[in-house]
């Protein structure tokens, strides 16, 4: 599997691609704005086609080219199905600084979902707290989580906007405080980690049962 990153926008979104090279098939994970030109240069550039488009969750700096880039590459656009309406008729606590363009998915992620492209196989992981429809996908044959704004070096996702749950994110992080410690973590934001790295703090958090200040 190759993969592709990218900090994009106004908070420095996180879009990754990943491609598997026998197929020549990708996926992108959160298309924020502006990616799009990226992703389809990127993409034609390898001779790869865009499968599937995943948003992790619903907020405006992680889906503001998804219609955008569906539109030039004939993806499929998949998020969870409690954030589903967050695409379809965005609305913002705090207003972005470009119009979002509402867009269509068309496949609803859940708990068990399993996501196949070439011979990368990506499980989805409802990790409610962030937003009700928050989504970890797990690649585990290639050692790595894909954590979205649920998990990030050092921290966790906002809970205090509409759809976040403080006891839900304790759910979520104590679960992830769970995987295998070799796994690496590709966050919506920030750096790179792993659970390694991040275990002592989210076990204390499940420990306690509460986020920690």
């Amino acid at each position: 599997m190759e993969l592709l990153h990218r900090v994009t926008g106004p908070v420095s979104t996180n879009v990754w691609i990943l491609g598997d090279e026998a197929s020549r098939e990708a996926i992108c994970i959160d298309a924020a704005t502006p990616s799009v030109g990226w992703i389809t240069e990127s993409l034609a550039a390898r001779g790869w086609t865009l499968k599937l488009v995943v948003s992790t969750h619903r907020h405006w700096d992680h889906i503001g080219d998804n219609a955008a880039v569906v539109e030039r590459t004939g993806a499929t656009l998949a998020v969870h199905h409690l954030d589903r309406h967050g695409l379809e008729q965005p609305s913002f606590t705090m207003t972005p600084p470009f119009p979002i363009v509402p867009s269509v998915p068309a496949l609803d992620l859940a708990e068990g979902s399993v996501i196949r492209f070439g011979d990368i196989r990506l499980d989805v992981l409802h990790t409610p707290g962030h937003t009700e429809g928050s989504v970890c996908l797990l690649a585990a044959d290639q050692r790595l989580l894909l954590s979205g704004d649920t998990l990030f070096q050092g921290a966790w996702g906002r809970t205090d906007l509409p759809g976040g749950s403080e006891a839900a994110m304790v759910e979520s992080i104590g679960r992830l405080a769970s995987l295998d410690a070799d796994l690496g973590v590709l966050p919506g934001h920030g750096r790179r980690t792993t659970i390694e790295r991040e275990r002592p703090w989210m076990e204390l958090v499940a420990r306690e049962r509460r986020l920690l200040l």
